[in-house]
């Protein structure tokens, strides 16, 4: 049997609210799920009920309040994110986890073109032909997601909502890794533009990789999960 790329054991989070004398709220309890290569597990629920913190949880963005998070690498390494160093959680990001977020976040002024070559560049400064190889790619997905070219030299800043989600989804997923999260990735997108995601979360599913994600869009939802988890089922999801 294959080994998971995601493995999560009773794992909770609550926040502490200092505004209101330390109140505890819980959002989630108890969460097991595992993720197997070639897997595109779907979080459904309610809005509120922590499918958004769940993913953050495995990013690391938010650490869990007990539990495990064990997200095997791109090196085949397990790795628990609830325990492992900065410079590990850095790393593993950069190798094993791609997240698209809803909202796209990067360094302003860069143009687009570089902002989704980025995940291939920043380890190969100096190898021009390793520089070249990786724009060529950044040209072939902003094509895809049908980006204007006379858009590639422009920060995504001055993009409309969509066209700067399809740089997100661009700049995520055009590095392969073993793990990928998505947060409504299609939620500013029209039918075209949908389709060529669902498109891709597909050959990302074909290639091995595990995907969790969260999918308002009934069709798209239905369309790329081999498997679906309600959120509501971890007992004490309060939001």
């Amino acid at each position: 049997m294959t080994a998971p790329i995601l493995q999560m054991k009773g794992v909770s989070k609550r926040f502490t609210l200092h505004h209101q004398n330390g109140v505890e709220l819980p959002v989630l309890c108890g969460v097991d799920l595992s993720v197997a290569p070639g897997e595109c597990v779907v979080l459904d629920g309610p809005s509120g009920m922590g499918k958004s913190t769940l993913l953050k949880l495995i990013y690391a963005n938010y650490r869990a309040s007990e539990g495990s998070i064990t997200v095997r690498s791109a090196q085949g390494t397990p790795i628990d994110v609830t325990q492992a160093a900065p410079r590990t959680l850095v790393q593993l990001r950069r190798d094993s986890i791609g997240y698209v977020s809803q909202f796209l976040r990067v360094i302003p002024r860069v143009p687009a073109l570089d902002v989704v070559a980025e995940p291939l560049t920043e380890e190969t400064a100096g190898d021009a032909q390793a520089q070249a190889a990786a724009r060529a790619q950044a040209r072939a997905w902003l094509s895809r997601l049908r980006i204007p070219e006379r858009l590639w030299q422009l920060p995504p800043a001055t993009f409309s909502g969509g066209e700067q989600q399809r740089v997100n989804i661009a700049r995520n997923m055009i590095r392969p890794r073993p793990l990928l999260l998505l947060d409504e990735p299609t939620a500013s997108l029209d039918a075209a533009n949908t389709e060529t995601v669902i498109a891709l979360i597909r050959e990302a599913v074909a290639r091995g990789a595990a995907l969790v994600g969260i999918f308002h869009d009934a069709h798209v939802g239905a369309a790329v999960a081999t498997r679906r988890v309600n959120v509501g089922d971890f007992r004490g999801a309060a939001r």
